[in-house]
């Protein structure tokens, strides 16, 4: 590639509610050159495009089905069918604070309440963006996210086989040029390259090891020379969060060395995510973010909520040819 990619971080969601077909659609007007789906399974096993297997966070779902949560007090996806996610409506990610009270995690943002948005399957999503291609006479891909495949094996679903199955009836199951397939779980990803033998480049996530992932992954262990060389192994690069590739030393941003051990592997570095509206601590602005992980750290692209700015980052960096 002549340039790194902008990938946009659940669409153009800074703008739009996550995940809605409109943040797509505004995502790839605004330049992304992937639109990351984080996928996730119904009841009658369709995949859906949903950041968690939770639905109140971002859905009207405690309102429309007040006893369906589980003894956690949690409403999971997988227990509706699709014909009853469709009567959700969704909205900017939220949470309910200590008096009750629905606010938005990033209040600048659109506001909670407005708007018709539903939860669009993998499906509809894959052909959105085709189509946009096709009328746009673009060729923008896809960065999908395999959420928490092993719960859903336990829950008895195999959703690598369903978003396979996805890509193959919509023609991108051999587009390695056009998809990403990304996961927190080696395990999911080493199957999907000797077992299911998928050709699409494929992205270990490294995250912390006390957030919980739905894997027995070492992510402390994985960027470790041993690990970057594990990984090596069956995937085409990595996913780190941004601090585990950047990170502020003598009050300046700098690089951790990951990013320039995983490309002596010859893995791609993709690290997530850039939020203008919540940058780490001691950053002072977007940019001071970009040019570190851009031009020091040498990432090959970024996860952005603000798929608009990073493109115009990227674009003054190296105009595109």
């Amino acid at each position: 590639m002549s340039q790194p990619i902008v990938i946009a971080h659940r669409g153009a969601s800074a703008y739009l509610p996550e995940h809605t077909l409109e943040a797509k659609a505004l995502a790839h007007a605004m330049g992304a050159d992937y639109l990351e789906q984080d996928v996730v399974l119904s009841r009658d096993g369709v995949p859906v495009i949903l950041h968690d297997i939770h639905l109140e966070s971002t859905s009207d779902v405690a309102t429309r089905f007040p006893d369906r949560a589980r003894e956690d007090g949690r409403y999971y996806a997988l227990d509706f069918s699709l014909e009853e996610l469709r009567e959700l409506r969704l909205h900017e990610r939220s949470r309910r604070d200590d008096d009750g009270l629905q606010r938005a995690v990033y209040p600048g943002r659109f506001p909670l309440g407005q708007g018709e948005f539903r939860l669009p399957t993998l499906r509809e999503e894959i052909e959105l963006i085709d189509g946009l291609n096709h009328s746009r006479g673009q060729r923008r891909g896809l960065y999908i996210e395999l959420k928490s495949p092993n719960w859903h094996t336990a829950q008895g679903y195999e959703i690598a086989v369903a978003v396979l199955d996805v890509l193959r009836a919509t023609g991108y199951d051999q587009r390695s040029e056009q998809v990403f397939l990304q996961c927190f779980d080696d395990a999911t990803l080493i199957r999907l390259r000797r077992e299911l033998h998928t050709p699409l480049p494929l992205i270990q996530l490294i995250g912390e090891n006390d957030w919980g992932e739905d894997s027995a992954v070492d992510y402390d262990w994985l960027r470790s020379e041993a690990g970057l060389a594990h990984i090596a192994g069956y995937a085409d690069g990595i996913g780190p969060w941004i601090p585990q590739v950047v990170a502020l030393r003598d009050n300046q941003l700098a690089p951790t060395g990951l990013a320039a051990a995983a490309r002596a592997r010859g893995l791609l570095v993709h690290p997530y995510t850039l939020r203008a509206d919540d940058l780490p601590d001691g950053v002072d602005s977007v940019d001071e973010l970009h040019r570190a992980l851009f031009e020091a750290a040498g990432v090959d692209g970024l996860f952005s909520d603000f798929p608009d700015l990073t493109r115009r980052f990227i674009d003054e960096l190296a105009p595109r040819k």
